[in-house]
C-alpha cells in the first residue's frame, strides 16, 4: 500500500520504459533507522523510497524508554508518528519486502509484490530478530515481565523480585547489570554449565548477591496474567516477578551479504563492516539501525539513520557536481 507519491521536485529520476521505478534512495527497513534517514533526505529533496515489511524489533513492547522527549511513547505510535513525517517531505513509503537485490551501476531491488525499483544508493535497515529460548510460557510473556534489556524496563520494574534466565556464560554480566534495579536476584544457569562461571563471575555475583541457581529451567509460571515464578526440570518452582533473558540475535543482513559488504563476526551475529557514517564496503550500500550492529537501542538507531541520510544526500551532490564538471 503506497502511502505517498515521489517529491515532484525529482522527477528525472522517474519510471523507465522497462516499468522499473527509479529513485534517488531506496530505504529497505521502516523502522526507526529507516523512517529517520528518510526523513532527512526527504528534507534534502531526495525522490526516496521507504520498503517496510512492518516486522518492528521492539513490537512486542507497550513502551520505549531513553528517547529524549519521547520516554514512554509505545513503539507503533512512534513509528506512525514518523511515517507522518516523512511524507510531509514527498517521501514514499510501501508495505512490502525485499526479496532480492542486485548492484551494478547502482542498486536494484526486486520487491514480494514483483515491482521492481532502481536507487542510486541503498540503505539497508532492516533489524534483527531476536530468538526466544524453548521454554515453555516464556515467548507469551516477552514484552511484558519477560525482558531483555534494563535500560529499557528496568524502571518500569524496579525492587520486585527478578530472574535472569542463562543462555551463554555471558548471562551474568546481566545479572550483575540488573542489580542496579532491584536487590532480588536470582541467576538461573539453565543451559550453563556450573564450570563455566569463572572466579571472578563468582566473586562479582556473591559481592552484588545474586543467588546462583543451577539446573535447566523448563517452564515460566503464570498466573491471572502476570509471571509468578519459574520451574526447573526436577520440578522445584521458583517465585519471581521479572524474568530477564538474552535472546540470540540473528541479523537480518543477508542483503548486505548478497551484495558483497564485507562481515564481521561478533558476539552477537555478523554485521557488516561500516564507517563512521554507516557506509559499507560497497559503494553507495549504507547500514543502519540494529542490521549495522547488535546494541542500537531506538534513540541509537534513529541516530544512525540521520548520520547516514545526510552522508548519502552529500555523495549525490558531490557526484552529479563532479559529472557536470566533467562535461
Amino acid at each position: 500500500m503506497t502511502e505517498h507519491t515521489g517529491n515532484a521536485g525529482n522527477r528525472e529520476h522517474g519510471g523507465s520504459a522497462e516499468g522499473t521505478e527509479r529513485y534517488e534512495v531506496v530505504v529497505i527497513g521502516g523502522g526507526a533507522a529507516g523512517l529517520s534517514a528518510a526523513l532527512v533526505l526527504g528534507r534534502a529533496r531526495r525522490r526516496t523510497l521507504v520498503v517496510d515489511a512492518g516486522e518492528p524489533r521492539n513490537a512486542a513492547a507497550a513502551h520505549m524508554q531513553g528517547y529524549l522527549s519521547r520516554d514512554g511513547m509505545p513503539p507503533q505510535e512512534f513509528l506512525a508518528v514518523g511515517r507522518e513525517e516523512i511524507a510531509r517531505y514527498g517521501v514514499e513509503l510501501v508495505r512490502d519486502r525485499a526479496v532480492d537485490v542486485t548492484g551494478d551501476d547502482g542498486f536494484t531491488v526486486l520487491l514480494a509484490s514483483g515491482r521492481t525499483v532502481r536507487a542510486r544508493q541503498l540503505v539497508v535497515a532492516t533489524g534483527l530478530k531476536d530468538e526466544l529460548p524453548a521454554v515453555a510460557g516464556l515467548a507469551g510473556r516477552y514484552g511484558r515481565d519477560v525482558l531483555h534489556c534494563p535500560y529499557c524496563h528496568g524502571w518500569e520494574v524496579r525492587d520486585r523480585a527478578f530472574g535472569v534466565l542463562a543462555t551463554t556464560a555471558m548471562s551474568v554480566h546481566q545479572a550483575l547489570m540488573v542489580t542496579q534495579w532491584s536487590k532480588d536476584v536470582t541467576l538461573f544457569l539453565h543451559r550453563v554449565a556450573d564450570e563455566e562461571l569463572t572466579d571472578d563471575d563468582r566473586r562479582r555475583l556473591a559481592v552484588a548477591g545474586v543467588t546462583v541457581v543451577p539446573g535447566e529451567v523448563t517452564e515460566v509460571l503464570v498466573e491471572e496474567d502476570r509471571l509468578t515464578g519459574v520451574r526447573r526440570a526436577d520440578g522445584t518452582a521458583y517465585e519471581r516477578e521479572v524474568l530477564f533473558v538474552a535472546p540470540r540475535a540473528v541479523p537480518r543482513t543477508d542483503l548486505l551479504a548478497r551484495l558483497g559488504a564485507e562481515m564481521r563476526e561478533t558476539p552477537f551475529g555478523t554485521y557488516p563492516v561500516i564507517d563512521e557514517r554507516g557506509l559499507t564496503t560497497v559503494p553507495g550500500l549504507w547500514a543502519a539501525g540494529n542490521a549495522s550492529g547488535f546494541a542500537e537501542q531506538v534513540v541509537n538507531a534513529a541516530s544512525r539513520g540521520y548520520r547516514a541520510g545526510a552522508a548519502i544526500n552529500g555523495e549525490l551532490l558531490f557526484a552529479d557536481l563532479d559529472a557536470s564538471v566533467r562535461v
